[in-house]
């Protein structure tokens, strides 16, 4: 955005980050941070980090008062914690979106972006598992909201374009086809084959030890699972390369559309025109 022109305000809301690619213009370190409550309080960073929003939550005048002169001009980035359990099981963040979004003297347009690594593509119960906290996020901010799926780079030459495709609206079928579900029913075939039609198949036996939602009882859980994100038809990815400027503004430009940002924005005077005297 500061390459393009455009006005930028960078909020950190993330009391425990250290190591800053751009400087925030706005930091919540300056009013508490994880490091300072583990010291005085005794808890662990998952604690810590809660106490630190409900200390914003209480404290909700500081961010008001930083942010009520920014004009409509701005696009104001919140920059969260990864941690999932501040959006899925404690109120304090809805409770954050609701003081930010409220008419009154900031009454700002939201939306939650929600970054998803590509490498989750590589293993796809993990990927369900996040495409569930994405659909719980949703449901848990009440915003308009956009996944996107991250860190592109990183899986080129291991996925290819057309398989990825299923990634971008995950459904049941990821599950069904996951090659390596796919491999330990073979295995199970060749088992049975060997040892005949009654013999005890149990992933341990055929030395699947790949997680805990592997192997055959738990096969038709998985699929419930992938076929409840499919109905939901909730999640849709957008796909980001941070390297990538194009597909960075793509990524911008979704999240302007969805706040209707263009329109906030007032009418620019045309530039005076220039006389050019074409006989000289």
């Amino acid at each position: 955005m500061q390459l393009t022109g455009r006005s930028a305000f960078y909020v950190n809301l993330d009391p425990a980050a250290e190591d800053f690619e751009h400087t925030p213009d706005l930091d919540i370190k300056d009013l508490i941070s994880v490091e300072d409550v583990m010291d005085e309080m005794g808890l662990g960073p998952n604690g810590a980090l809660i106490y630190c929003f409900e200390f914003l939550a209480d404290n909700l005048d500081w961010l008001q008062e930083q942010l009520e002169s920014l004009t409509e001009e701005y696009l104001v980035i919140f920059d969260m914690p990864g941690q999932i359990e501040l959006y899925t099981h404690v109120p304090v963040v809805p409770e954050l979106v609701r003081f930010l979004t409220q008419p009154g003297s900031l009454d700002m347009r939201l939306c939650a972006a929600f970054l998803v690594e590509s490498m989750y593509t590589i293993d796809r119960s993990k990927f369900i598992s996040a495409t569930l906290s994405a659909m719980s996020c949703m449901v848990m901010m009440g915003l308009p909201h956009i996944n996107v799926m991250s860190k592109m780079d990183l899986v080129k030459g291991q996925i290819t374009r057309r398989d990825l495709e299923d990634f971008l609206s995950p459904d049941a079928m990821l599950l069904d086809n996951d090659p390596v579900e796919v491999e330990r029913r073979r295995q199970e075939e060749e088992e049975a084959e060997e040892e005949g039609a009654g013999a005890e198949v149990t992933p341990q036996t055929l030395g699947i030890t790949t997680g805990a939602m592997k192997g055959a009882m738990f096969s038709k859980l998985n699929y419930a699972v992938g076929q409840l994100v499919e109905d939901m038809g909730m999640v849709k990815y957008h796909r980001l390369d941070a390297s990538d400027e194009e597909s960075v503004e793509a990524i911008l430009s979704q999240i302007e559309y969805v706040i209707q940002y263009q329109e906030a924005q007032e009418p620019r005077e045309p530039k005076d025109e220039i006389d050019v005297d074409y006989d000289e």
